[in-house]
């Protein structure tokens, strides 16, 4: 009996440090700078916060998987890029779900129609379909209009942890925790159910494939609190007083007293001229590597309509895709750690080129 439990424990042992030792040893997805984060999946060729689209940037190529998350009223976490539904599912054709059209509150003021995510169990949200939100820029992505659920948060870790085996190579996971303080006021701290989830899925400690990011300081100032995970500062496009000084060296060194890293808008790291064109590069990397932050902005598309002038096709069409190539080399060029793109392959062909590796 006792030579049987021996082997039991030692093949326990074996079998642990095997499965330890092939993680460990296994490519991850912070290897290579710059990391590649597939913005709400690979979004530029499939509907966007859809199994699909972030297996197809999975298999692409991509480091990390970007959903937004968002809570619904049972206290799920589920992937959209905000709690107005009817923007990207098919709820306004669902007489089912007349009644629950309502105007939205914060603080008293009504600031949007429409049916939002907090009204609504699950089991209601399983119910409809997702529809591609820019139609006009991207009409290709309609062909799936109708076809695919509102996943979950969950199903989306089970996802990259199924996708890990067959790609053989760790894949991380990068949400943004959306409207924090509304969803708090409203008795759904999105805050805490993150963090839940990733410790039931055992990502625990600083050093695992997570970042979680927001624009709300206060939200990460929290998760601060309750998780060493990474976090990352969001930092938006208008430069009002409080997105100013968040770029200033001064804002920068107190970000970096809770945050591993900030995600400006682009045009922040190089701004475009009057003309619509690609400027200077400003300063910004240098002072945030100076304080220990990372740097990852957002969001690069292939499409004329985001693209500077000097990087647009021939072809005069919104939806047309330009030379998104020559907009990421420049801004591979001021040093930046990564960024969020909708067509990931774009980042991976030219990765090769800028790689700093850190194994």
């Amino acid at each position: 009996m006792a030579t049987f439990s021996v082997a039991i424990v030692y093949f326990v042992v074996l079998f642990t440090t095997e499965v330890f030792t092939t993680y460990v040893q296994r490519p991850g997805p912070d290897d290579c700078e710059p990391v590649v984060v597939a913005h709400r999946g690979s979004s530029g060729y499939i509907t966007e916060h859809t199994l699909g689209s972030y297996a197809l940037a999975v298999t692409q190529g991509a480091d990390y998987v970007e959903p937004d998350l968002v809570m619904t009223k049972d206290g799920h976490l589920i992937a959209r890029h905000e709690n107005q539904l009817e923007k990207t599912t098919d709820i306004a054709h669902r007489p089912e779900f007349a009644d629950r059209y309502r105007s939205m509150s914060v603080l008293g003021v009504n600031i949007s129609l429409g049916w939002f995510t907090e009204d609504f169990t699950l089991a209601e949200i399983k119910t409809l379909r997702t529809i591609e939100p820019i139609p006009l820029i991207r009409p290709g992505n309609t062909r799936m209009d109708g076809s695919m659920e509102v996943p979950t948060f969950q199903e989306i870790i089970d996802l990259v942890k199924g996708l890990e085996i067959s790609q053989n190579r760790t894949i991380g996971i990068y949400p943004e925790l959306k409207n924090g303080a509304y969803f708090r006021s409203i008795g759904l701290p999105m805050e805490q159910a993150v963090v839940e989830i990733f410790l039931r899925n055992g990502y625990i400690g600083p050093l695992v494939p997570v970042y979680i990011q927001s624009f709300e300081a206060n939200s990460l100032r929290i998760l601060k609190n309750i998780t060493d995970l990474r976090l990352l500062q969001l930092i938006g496009r208008v430069s009002v007083q409080d997105k100013a000084s968040m770029i200033s060296p001064e804002g920068l060194k107190d970000i970096a007293t809770y945050a591993h890293a900030i995600g400006p808008h682009k045009n922040h790291i190089i701004p475009r001229d009057f003309r619509n064109r690609l400027g200077t590069p400003t300063s910004l990397v240098i002072h945030a590597h100076d304080v220990g932050l990372k740097v990852h902005p957002y969001t690069f598309r292939a499409e004329n309509a985001y693209l500077p002038v000097e990087f647009r096709s021939d072809d005069p069409a919104d939806s047309a895709l330009g030379n998104l190539d020559g907009e990421l080399e420049a801004y591979l060029a001021t040093g930046i750690d990564g960024l969020f793109i909708d067509q990931p392959d774009y980042l991976v062909r030219l990765k090769s080129r800028f790689c700093n590796r850190h194994l």
